[in-house]
């Protein structure tokens, strides 16, 4: 199964919080000090906020697949349409481990595709120097 991703950049992750348990009914899954995350069945997402990163505004967009196999069949496709998309493997990012690809759409968009596996104690530690065109906006992605 798959889950819708947005990733929102917050001036300020209170007031962010307040909002967006009032749009969703209810707190988040996940809670740092500079990071919230809500798990979301109905509408089928992951929206997570945080204070990381440039300008407030939608941060990159993407989504969430239950197991590798679903993750590579998914960058399978992306890569047999010519899309440049890179793999970041056993990533810590957003207080996750997660294998992913980053890809950027032909409008500019940046794509996370991943699956997680479990808990980091850090936001980010996994931020490579790496060139690719995703890495100029998204929050972990390698740089």
């Amino acid at each position: 199964m798959k889950r819708l991703h947005v990733h929102i950049r917050a001036r300020d992750l209170e007031e962010s919080v307040r909002f967006y348990s009032a749009l969703f009914g209810r707190g988040p899954d996940k809670r740092e000090a500079d990071y919230a995350k809500w798990l979301l069945d109905d509408p089928r997402a992951n929206i997570s906020v945080s204070t990381r990163g440039g300008a407030p505004g939608v941060d990159h967009v993407g989504v969430q697949v239950d197991d590798s196999e679903a993750l590579h069949v998914v960058a399978d496709r992306l890569k047999a349409a010519e899309a440049d998309i890179v793999e970041q493997s056993d990533a810590a990012c957003c207080y996750a481990r997660s294998d992913k690809y980053w890809a950027r759409s032909p409008e500019g968009a940046v794509w996370e595709l991943f699956h997680t596996f479990g808990d980091s104690a850090e936001y980010g530690g996994d931020l490579v120097p790496q060139r690719n065109a995703a890495s100029e906006t998204a929050c972990c992605a390698p740089r």
